[in-house]
């Protein structure tokens, strides 16, 4: 039995038939050991003995199937096929949905849009090549993602990936911060520090929100690019880089050069390649698929996305892209004590959306008039602007260009109670 065993964990079989009735151990005693390898190889149990609750233990034990006996050999060959092809097809599935998955996935993005599926092919062309590259985009929308992705598809991948905010260090660091400093350089300086041009030798730096960069530090970032140098702040010595850069930026830099904002010789060098990252309102069908994902990441049994909860996702506008989007999925699962994420346990300007869809989905089904299309439109506004302001009816009637008193007289004729 241990032979047989053996036998199975190496040679790795299409199928096994086990024997109830053998010498020296009861089959149904090695159906646990067979799991125990994890080879996922089905076992067809043959029993002659007390047929039906043998069967049935040995459904429990992990059997795929059983015959019993006395049993015609074409049969068992009928069934044996009936199980291999079975598998062969629950393979072929598994296949075809991580090749799905793949072609929906580059690095951490997702998406199935055609837009998406353009920046994929876009930076897989990218990361065969050495030029610079602008990234470009509205905050939220994964400029960092598709540089580190680049930098992962490139040759470049076993070196370091060095990310920098231009925009989130202090002025009078941001120059120690890229070209590093020697020891004294000033106040502060206690040791000599490579910057992040240094650290990023052989592989790639990340400039993030470029277009914050200062004149004066634009100019020396030129010089790098140009000279494939830098100089530590103190010191002389040119030191020789060799990095890759890509950049990102959030801002319109061609209406930055426009207003002598940002240096035009800059910006046509790092704007070798442009790679446009689409607002999430523009590839709206990835939004199931990213909501889907963000719910997988937060624990092995998130609660799921209602139909209208979903709807609501889709209707929204996302004015902070896919970061928006992620917060609004946690939001919604620490909201949520059930097993399913209604509109109620969303953001409320998800909310006001996802009401606002049902409202006309209602409508056009026929199942309110007009009027009461309109007066319920109302009331959402009316109740959004009174949360907003925590229900200050003053503040609230001069935030809408109202009076008061034709506010309370609103909040009377929609049956909003003030006491809320």
């Amino acid at each position: 039995m241990d032979d047989a065993l053996r036998t199975v964990e190496v040679s790795t079989p299409d199928l096994v038939l086990l024997d109830v009735v053998m010498p020296g151990r009861n089959g149904l005693e090695l159906l646990p050991e067979l799991d125990e390898l994890g080879l996922e190889i089905p076992v067809v149990v043959l029993t002659a003995t007390n047929t039906v609750s043998v069967a049935v233990e040995a459904m429990k034990l992990g059997a795929t199937d059983f015959v019993t006996k006395p049993f015609e050999p074409e049969a068992l060959r009928v069934k044996v096929a009936q199980i291999l092809e079975r598998g062969q097809l629950e393979r072929e599935v598994v296949r075809l949905r991580d090749e799905v998955r793949q072609r929906h996935r580059l690095g951490k993005m997702v998406g199935r849009s055609p837009a998406m599926q353009e920046v994929f092919r876009t930076i897989e062309r990218l990361a065969k090549a050495s030029a610079t590259v602008l990234i470009s985009g509205e905050s939220g929308t994964g400029k960092e993602l598709a540089a580190r992705a680049i930098h992962e598809l490139s040759d470049r991948s076993s070196q370091p990936f060095v990310a920098i905010n231009c925009g989130a260090i202090p002025r009078d660091l941001i120059e120690s911060e890229l070209f590093g400093h020697e020891k004294g350089a000033f106040t502060g300086a206690t040791d000599q520090r490579k910057g992040r041009f240094e650290a990023a030798s052989g592989g790639t730096l990340f400039l993030d929100e470029i277009g914050e960069l200062e004149a004066n530090l634009q100019v020396k970032l030129l010089r790098a690019l140009q000279e494939r140098v830098v100089e530590r702040v103190g010191g002389g010595e040119p030191i020789p880089i060799d990095v890759r850069v890509l950049a990102a930026t959030n801002r319109d830099l061609e209406a930055d050069v426009a207003a002598d904002r940002f240096r035009s010789d800059l910006y046509y060098r790092i704007n070798v390649v442009p790679l446009v990252m689409p607002p999430l309102r523009e590839r709206r069908e990835d939004i199931e698929l990213l909501g889907e994902t963000c719910r997988a990441r937060q624990g092995s049994e998130p609660p799921e996305l209602s139909e209208r909860a979903l709807r609501a996702l889709v209707e929204y506008g996302w004015p902070g892209n896919v970061r928006e989007l992620e917060n609004a999925i946690e939001h919604g699962i620490a909201m949520t004590e059930g097993s399913s994420i209604d509109i109620a346990e969303l953001p409320l300007p998800v909310r006001r959306s996802g009401r606002a869809e049902a409202l006309r989905e209602e409508w056009r089904q026929g199942e309110i008039d007009f009027e009461e299309l309109v007066a319920r439109f109302e009331s959402e506004i009316l109740r959004e602007a009174l949360e907003r302001n925590e229900w200050n009816q003053t503040r609230t009637a001069a935030k809408l260009g109202i009076t008061r008193r034709i506010l309370k007289l609103k909040m009377d004729r929609l049956g909003i109670d003030p006491r809320r």
